[in-house]
């Protein structure tokens, strides 16, 4: 007999998954394995999927801690490298640092040998130019199964002309408010120039800052704070997508196919998973 699917609403997707998930969370140091940074993940679970999280320009990976432990909660081992944090971020050298982070996940057995990566259960995810950072590494990267990126920014090199090899699956969340980055010549581009199947969403309210945590001496010289819609609308938003690319989980679909007020569907190009 063939498995009954239960999906949910959206206004009922977007609650359930922007509050943490049923799993207990273990919080690890990337620099134990040689790369300075910070891993989330659910308390145990082998095979589970993974992603590998890009800081924005002048960001802590601090200001990210808790999407990375929303991500661990629902399932997703989290991981964010702590590198390139000065006023000349390398976008190169970050998504390199990217790659790197997966390959730790899938070749290091974390937690007391209770947790492990599935190799075929990867993605990339980033804000800001960490975003665009993120675009680099999985246009270079055909292990990495899907891509998520929060008010992207162009890179040099190009995220623009990386997004043309890029196959995976793509989401890219773009900030109506963003003065830093506007969506026409950054998220909106790279999300039209996209290889694979993709979707747009404009948040009409973000701002730039607005999917960071907490506060920051940077917000004295870039546009925006820390949003509370911006960071519950990301969670759902990521967690979704991850969830159906990474682990077949239809559960979220009407989320993800939906029109909502406060998070535009822009366009889509192809299913983002085939059904």
């Amino acid at each position: 007999m063939a498995r009954r699917v239960i999906t949910l609403t959206a206004k009922q997707a977007l609650e359930q998954l922007s509050r943490p998930g049923p799993h207990p969370v273990l919080r690890g140091d990337l620099a134990l394995v040689g790369l300075p940074g910070v891993i989330f993940t659910p308390q145990s679970g082998l095979g589970l999927p993974a992603v590998a999280f890009g800081h924005g320009w002048m960001q802590p990976v601090r200001r990210y801690h808790g999407l990375l432990r929303h991500l661990a909660s629902w399932g997703v081992v989290a991981a964010a490298p702590a590198v390139e944090r000065g006023p000349l971020l390398s976008s190169r050298v970050l998504a390199a640092n990217l790659l790197t982070t997966l390959d730790i996940c899938t070749g290091v057995r974390l937690g007391t040998g209770e947790i492990s990566v599935d190799p075929a259960r990867l993605a990339l995810a980033g804000h800001s130019m960490g975003g665009g950072a993120a675009v680099l590494a999985a246009s270079s990267a055909d292990r990495v199964r899907a891509v998520v990126t929060l008010a992207a920014t162009e890179t040099r090199p190009s995220a623009l002309d990386a997004a043309r090899e890029v196959r995976a699956p793509g989401l890219h969340l773009a900030a109506g408010e963003d003065r830093i980055a506007p969506p026409v010549g950054h998220a909106e581009a790279i999300a039209s120039a996209w290889g694979g199947p993709v979707q747009l969403r404009l948040l009409p309210k973000a701002s730039h800052l607005g999917f960071t945590e907490g506060r920051h001496w940077s917000e004295l010289m870039l546009d925006g704070s820390s949003e509370r819609g911006s960071n519950k609308l990301g969670r759902a938003f990521v967690t979704a997508f991850l969830l159906r690319v990474l682990t077949g989980d239809r559960t979220y679909d009407d989320l993800l196919d939906s029109d909502l007020k406060a998070a535009n569907l822009v366009f889509q190009r192809e299913a983002l998973v085939r059904r």
